[in-house]
């Protein structure tokens, strides 16, 4: 089993299902309506226990109701949380979160900036193969970086907006969303913008596009993995299932094309399927996936 110690953000969301985003100061009703935990890092937590690997989460929550129900979803899952520290003085994070009849979401989020401050782990796991950090919680990432390279382990950040290169150049790799990419070169077109942070870091780099799939350096070359094909029913969630199918795959063994394959497969599978973090697929639906696809 491979392990990884992922840090970063985890949340309750409050996830609200209507035929389309509300505009002006009315009144909506929902279609459907589910509390259930988020955030990046704990939805990848999430992502790996369930497709059989071990993750350890690093991330800070408040000492509150809010935090019980955090850490009580995730113990369920089987995510390790000895790295989870309770703040007294914070607020745990939540968020209100709209999800379209199309599948799109829009995202409303308190973060308590207690929560964000430096990190409290500084050392990871007996045992541990890869590192996976998202960038909301930069100093958490920032030290994420130096433990996996003292270590010697890969370190794979999930690189969203607002970002600096130089608080991640150090990693080994860079997932960017495409509003993280855009942040750190200031242009839309990915190609440059890849080629732009490949020149300016030793990073292996790419960027996730949702139904537009992935980008990728490999040599001095852009290259392009298709999404692939589904009916979209909710995508919360589904970029924080790629990074820790990713991360994991990589442990496994496998090189970055095979893991960004595997990875595309966890995420198209969660966007089939409502409620954020459970849609999140297990290992058998993905390999069964994975073997219908053209190699």
């Amino acid at each position: 089993m491979a392990h990884v110690f992922i840090s970063g953000i985890a949340v309750l969301d409050f996830v609200y299902h209507l035929d389309r985003f509300p505009t002006g100061g009315n009144k909506f009703r929902a279609r459907d309506a589910s509390v259930v935990g988020g955030g990046c890092a704990a939805n990848a937590a999430v992502a790996v226990v369930r497709l059989g690997g071990r993750a350890d989460l690093a991330a800070r929550v408040g000492r509150d109701q809010v935090g019980d129900l955090i850490l009580a979803e995730l113990r369920a899952e089987g995510v390790t949380l000895d790295y989870v520290d309770r703040d007294e003085a914070a607020r745990s994070s939540f968020s209100s979160i709209y999800v379209s009849r199309d599948g799109e979401r829009q995202i409303v989020n308190f973060r308590d900036a207690t929560l964000t401050g430096p990190p409290h782990f500084h050392d990871f796991p007996d045992r541990c193969d890869i590192a996976l950090a998202d960038t909301r919680w930069i100093a958490g990432a920032r030290q994420t970086i130096r433990l996996a390279r003292a270590r010697d382990i890969p370190v794979v950040i999930d690189a969203e907006a607002p970002v600096r290169l130089e608080d991640i150049a150090e990693a080994t790799h860079i997932a960017f969303s495409r509003a993280g990419l855009k942040a750190v070169t200031n242009t839309n077109d990915m190609a440059s913008a890849l080629r732009q942070v490949a020149a300016a870091c030793s990073a292996w780099v790419c960027v996730t596009d949702g139904a537009a799939g992935v980008c990728f350096m490999e040599g001095d070359t852009v290259k392009t993995i298709p999404a692939l094909a589904v009916k979209a029913v909710d995508t919360l969630g589904a970029g924080d299932v790629w990074h820790g199918a990713f991360a994991l795959r990589l442990a496994e063994g496998a090189d970055e094309v095979e893991a960004m394959r595997f990875a595309n497969t966890a995420a198209a599978l969660k966007c089939t399927q409502p409620g954020g973090r459970a849609g999140s697929p297990d290992r058998t639906a993905v390999n069964r996936l994975i073997g219908t696809l053209p190699v």
